[in-house]
């Protein structure tokens, strides 16, 4: 049996409730799932409820994307407490920021002639945070594109048409908040932060150094050799190994939670982040 630390909800970026996704998992076989929306934490009270009916552990969690050295990056949190007021307050700016930042997109929109307004936005992402990927709904609806990648290729990636950076937190500020409010700090898919993994060479200390706790080494697109190499960062750095599906929903077609013939993340290492959790006297945890 397989567990998943990587989801997300309708709260972010997913097409799924946090209790559909309790469900999903109950009928998945997967024991235990980690709810990672990016920059919120709203949807983990709805999932911890229907934990015990669905015989699903929850882990509350989200996802931050940071910046290192001009480099982006993702760290996964675990096991926060919600209430910490300092982390209320950080992910406040970060969902302000993003408000900011669609209705700058939107304005691009506009300029190119794509009859599109934030009232619409909104009603495509519902609850929870909006971000590019509701707009590249919106630019699917609209008959523009075909498709979401191709939504991101033409208007949305980095240079493209309608583009707009937004604000982000350093790793140590993420890392920071993340750590005083009680949970664990863990560096995601780092495949996405280099296909070769040779930077983590000189990543990891520095990250260690600003209070990582681990690094995501089970991922759909990290394979048998790329697991191996990190398994062995993860030794040299005293850092927790953790893994998930990166799980949206119907928005990413064809992917699934971990498990089958998805990423197995084995049982054992949500074990040992607890243990991490308990035996470290400066977190202040739910756990």
């Amino acid at each position: 049996m397989s567990i998943d630390l990587h989801t997300h909800s309708w709260f972010s970026d997913g097409t799924k409730s946090p209790t559909e996704l309790v469900q999903l998992a109950a009928n998945s076989g997967v024991s235990a799932i980690a709810i990672t929306d990016h920059d919120t934490m709203d949807g983990v009270d709805e999932a911890m409820a229907v934990s015990s009916e669905f015989g699903v552990e929850v882990v509350p969690g989200l996802e931050v994307s940071v910046i290192h050295k001009k480099k982006p990056l993702h760290i996964l949190g675990y096991f926060m407490d919600p209430a910490d007021s300092k982390l209320a307050a950080a992910l406040s700016v970060l969902q302000e920021a993003r408000d900011r930042r669609n209705a700058k997109i939107i304005a691009k929109l506009q300029a190119v002639g794509v009859a599109a307004t934030v009232e619409e936005l909104k009603k495509i992402s519902g609850i929870g945070q909006t971000g590019r990927p509701h707009i590249a709904k919106l630019l699917v609806n609209h008959g523009l594109v075909r498709s979401i990648p191709q939504a991101f290729d033409e208007y949305l990636k980095k240079d493209a048409k309608a583009y707009v950076a937004r604000f982000a937190y350093s790793a140590e500020e993420a890392i920071s908040f993340i750590t005083e409010a009680g949970g664990l700090a863990v560096l995601a898919h780092p495949i996405q932060v280099d296909k070769t993994l040779n930077s983590l060479v000189t990543l990891l200390p520095v990250l260690k150094s600003y209070g990582l706790d681990g690094i995501e080494a089970y991922y759909p697109t990290q394979k048998k050799k790329m697991r191996k190499r990190i398994r062995m960062f993860a030794r040299e750095n005293d850092l927790l190994l953790t893994g998930g599906s990166d799980y949206h929903g119907d928005i990413r077609p064809g992917t699934r939670l971990a498990g089958g013939n998805n990423v197995y993340v084995s049982p054992r290492l949500l074990d040992l982040m607890k243990v991490r959790l308990k035996t470290d006297s400066k977190k202040q945890t739910l756990l």
